[in-house]
């Protein structure tokens, strides 16, 4: 069974509901936050990425920082950019991408589901990251963004938000970057008590973006529970999270490209000839691949494409099987020595919302050779998921991105 309980949201009012939209905190750097908010004192960058308040150079990581969230946070409810909610409430939330629709449930999910494995994840996250965010969720008592999650569809509940959706919404914004977020309060009792019934028997959720967000308000919530010792219940508000939980037929995974800044000292026909022991070469149609276990590759002005040769990796397996897999093993990392693309320097990660024109620049630019690859797909996320295994890094890129600020949770009692 999976828990989705409704809150009381602290929202912004509908005038101020396209200033207050932003993006999440990490996906962008302190100086793109801060051209974002110029000019913009209601931008939720301000609780998300509160430094772009303090002096040029100020560590992320400081005190002030963190104090600085805070005061941000509190001053947007005291002046009533943020208005409370007068009853519990499920929201629903639609994102438009161009010809693209996805509509889902916002409500509070379980700290223990995710402890006992009903919540799942499929990538390892940072210390340092977490630490940031724990940090920000306990001074601020809020989860100021919410977890986006995915779980199996469920036809009938379907149903229900797609009824929800002929309602006036309280917020039908667009972004600066043409998408489309549109925000209805579900309220009624009937319909909430019925979302909150047919969710368990949701025999599980899945993380789908935000793995160091859930990690930030599982750990509060531990702390919390340990410091109530024996008094806890298993009820209180730090026992649950926000969350944007969405069917899986309805998400859209796109790329996550690679480039790497030099051959291992090989020369170009000497890392072609060793690519061609693992790998179909030829001359690409097309900058991105078009179907699994193929990759697009722009080496010295053009572009080749990339066929995993069968009996190269174990396509049983669901994580080595994976496309960012058979790159890393079969080329990656026994030809370019990027042993670890985690910490390896010499690597980095394009989003596929870039596009292959952002490949070229980079190599263009001084890097030696990008990779473009196909998209993850759900069935494969879900099934690293349920085997208890992780991806490797950098292995989806979900678009849309969710806005900050358009809903939060404020932790009460």
């Amino acid at each position: 069974m999976s828990q989705l309980k409704p809150f009381r949201a602290y929202r912004p009012r509908p005038e101020l509901a396209a200033q207050v939209a932003a993006v999440p905190y990490d996906v962008v750097n302190t100086q793109e936050a801060a051209e974002l908010a110029k000019g913009n004192p209601h931008s939720f960058l301000h609780v998300g990425r509160p430094e772009i308040d303090l002096p040029a150079g100020t560590d992320v990581h400081a005190d002030e920082v963190y104090a600085k969230g805070v005061a941000n946070l509190m001053a947007m409810i005291e002046k009533g950019t943020l208005m409370h909610e007068g009853l519990p409430s499920l929201y629903v939330y639609q994102q438009r991408m161009g010809d693209h629709v996805q509509a889902g449930l916002v409500g509070l999910c379980s700290v223990q589901e995710y402890e006992n494995g009903t919540i799942k994840r499929h990538e390892f996250t940072r210390k340092d990251k977490e630490d940031d965010r724990t940090r920000h969720v306990t001074e601020q008592n809020a989860n100021a963004e919410p977890v986006f999650l995915t779980y199996k569809a469920v036809p009938y509940i379907d149903h229900i938000v797609n009824d929800i959706r002929k309602l006036p919404p309280v917020y039908d914004v667009v972004t600066p970057d043409g998408i489309g977020h549109t925000v209805w309060v579900v309220t009624g009792e009937p319909v909430i008590c019925e979302l909150v019934n047919l969710f368990n028997g949701v025999p599980a959720l899945y993380i789908a973006d935000g793995h160091h967000r859930t990690a930030a308000a599982i750990r509060y919530g531990q702390a919390r529970r340990a410091a109530a010792g024996a008094s806890a219940t298993g009820d209180e508000p730090f026992e649950s999270f926000m969350a944007v939980v969405f069917p899986h037929d309805q998400l859209k995974i796109m790329d996550y490209n690679r480039v790497v800044k030099d051959l291992n000292g090989l020369s170009q026909d000497a890392f072609l000839a060793k690519v061609r022991e693992k790998f179909d070469v030829a001359p690409a149609a097309h900058r991105s691949p078009k179907a699994p276990t193929t990759f697009g590759m722009y080496l010295g002005g053009a572009w080749y494409e990339l066929k995993a040769k069968p009996g190269t990796y174990p396509a049983e397996d669901p994580v080595r099987g994976l496309d960012v897999s058979i790159l890393q093993e079969n080329l990656l990392g026994p030809i370019l020595a990027i042993d670890d693309p985690r910490t390896n320097t010499r690597i980095d990660f394009v989003g596929g919302i870039r596009g292959m024109d952002e490949l070229e620049r980079r190599v263009k630019e001084g890097y030696a050779v990008a990779f473009s690859l196909y998209p993850t797909s759900l069935t494969q996320l879900m099934s690293v998921a349920d085997a208890g295994e992780v991806m490797p890094p950098k292995s989806t890129w979900f678009e849309p991105k969710l806005r900050s600020g358009l809903l939060v949770r404020m932790y009460e009692g």
